[in-house]
């Protein structure tokens, strides 16, 4: 019944462009910033339990959910998917941020606001690992190194730093290649790219001091989605122009030629996924106006199928050790999906989370993948089955 806190909570979210709120003046900022602390007495819990931890595996608390929105022609039984959860407060309700990563030594990233903190997978522990100030934030990227160590970081004011997490220590700042904020980045070995609201695409030789080597242009609008493949060969883009773009970093045509663009999707698309048992496919995701999963071969560049999700697709991931795709979703049921590939049939339908799961990240293992979403709640779901013994 208090009526100030249920309208703050109701009225915090808006929309921004096709996908996202609308950016709030410095004055509503202000305003919103002092309500806040006014109403929730500025109390913050940083990636902490949602209720108190019991004694369980590594300090984390299970709360077993099964799969409920189901065919029931689904040849397998249902899969009952245990689930975590940790506080994730100040996370910016963003469909064109990537906020999320998980890296080769299993310490998941997340980008809170102005800061970025790092959680340790095999102990539960938390650290922050960097704070900028207001004219430079937030950060609206994070990307970890394939050595697990050092993490890129993008900003708000379009520059991009880069972390050794171990030192907890700057090594440089990338600036240069961007006009406003980037949203994207990938690692291609000491390839660093870099994807801005501009529609620019850079890559970066984090090793040379001039480390701009490379420019594609072929977005019109912001850059959300980034992806090279496993080869390192070929770099999928994904822009708020509703475009895909395959570029080919071993082709002599020169940084504007892309080798496909794509152009069946009618909304932003941020949502992509290399395939890892066959490596000229590529699944991508549309937005809110779109909301299709669609399969590509970037050999031919045939689209392969489309499968109309219902829902703003936000993040798609591979299992890595059998035929299943996962999803995350906006409206209306904020769930994550698994799909059986290729036939597209769902093995379950994960719910829990309140607002749209923007981000997802998988472990180094493959088995367990985090989901973060708009509630400012970082859920960790066992969907890919469970580690296999060391030998």
């Amino acid at each position: 019944m208090d009526f100030d806190m249920a309208h703050y909570l109701l009225t915090e979210g808006r929309r921004k462009e096709k996908e996202n709120s609308s950016m709030r003046s410095p004055s509503k900022e202000a305003y919103r910033k002092c309500l806040a602390e006014t109403l929730l007495n500025n109390q913050t819990r940083i990636l902490a339990f949602k209720s108190k931890p019991s004694a369980s595996i590594q300090g984390m608390i299970f709360n077993e959910v099964c799969s409920s929105h189901l065919p029931k022609s689904s040849a397998k039984p249902h899969r009952c998917i245990p689930q975590r959860t940790l506080d994730a407060p100040d996370l910016i309700d963003d469909y064109y941020l990537n906020l999320l990563d998980w890296g080769s030594d299993n310490v998941l990233s997340i980008a809170l606001g102005n800061k970025v903190y790092l959680w340790d997978g095999l102990d539960g522990s938390t650290s922050e690992l960097l704070s900028v100030e207001e004219e430079t934030g937030p950060v609206t990227s994070v990307s970890w190194a394939p050595d697990g160590r050092h993490i890129a970081v993008g900003l708000n004011n379009s520059e991009v730093q880069l972390w050794d997490s171990a030192a907890m220590r700057l090594l440089r700042t990338l600036h240069g290649g961007h006009r406003s904020r980037v949203g994207a980045l990938a690692w291609n070995n000491h390839i660093l790219t870099t994807g801005g609201m501009d529609g620019l695409i850079v890559n970066n030789d984090v090793r040379v001091r001039s480390s701009v080597v490379e420019t594609y242009r072929g977005h019109q609008e912001e850059v959300c989605g980034l992806k090279w493949s496993s080869s390192g060969r070929h770099l999928a883009s994904g822009g708020n122009d509703n475009l895909i773009h395959i570029w080919d970093r071993s082709s002599s045509g020169g940084p504007n030629k892309w080798l496909h663009r794509f152009e069946n999707h009618t909304a932003a698309v941020k949502a992509l996924a290399w395939c890892p048992f066959q490596s000229n496919l590529l699944a991508s995701g549309g937005g809110g106006g779109d909301r299709c999963i669609k399969f590509w071969n970037t050999q031919t560049g045939a689209c392969l199928n489309s499968v109309d999700t219902g829902s703003q697709v936000c993040a798609l991931l591979w299992n890595k050790k059998e035929r299943e795709l996962l999803s995350s979703h906006g409206f209306a049921q904020n769930q994550l999906t698994l799909w059986k590939y290729p036939s597209m049939v769902k093995v379950a339908e994960l719910t829990g989370h309140t607002s749209r799961v923007l981000f997802m990240a998988q472990s180094p293992d493959g088995c367990t993948v985090a989901s973060d979403a708009g509630d400012e709640t970082l859920k960790f779901w066992n969907v890919f089955g469970t580690p296999e013994p060391p030998n």
